[in-house]
């Protein structure tokens, strides 16, 4: 398939999709007029390269993820490097929650005394 099906197939833009291809995350091959030209398991790659970086991983992140981007990416095993960039990933966003949650916290208090 052209990149013009492949990103509406994803909700993926064809921008973001060579972006990914230039990452080495998805290949192509090139049609005789130029044209990239993608396979059917592309779409599964896409489709959880979006689900990772929606998760909070970075593109280089997401290489350590390549042995399970071509299926149920629930299910594959990941590589010992990505569970380690996982557990990374998830202290982050523990931070930045409790750091907002205590923001949020400070926040309600001050309108508190500002209501008495």
């Amino acid at each position: 398939m052209r990149i013009g099906e492949l990103a509406r197939r994803t909700g993926v833009s064809a921008r973001a999709l060579r972006h990914y291809e230039q990452a080495g995350l998805i290949a192509s091959d090139r049609a005789a007029n130029g044209y990239r030209v993608y396979e059917e398991v592309t779409v599964a790659r896409v489709s959880n390269i979006r689900y990772l970086l929606d998760a909070g991983f970075t593109l280089d992140d997401v290489a350590a993820f390549r042995t399970c981007l071509d299926g149920d990416i629930s299910a594959a095993p990941p590589s010992a490097r990505a569970l380690e960039i996982a557990r990374e990933r998830l202290a982050v966003i523990d931070a930045r929650i409790a750091a907002q949650t205590a923001a949020r916290d400070r926040l309600a208090k001050a309108l508190a005394a500002q209501s008495s």
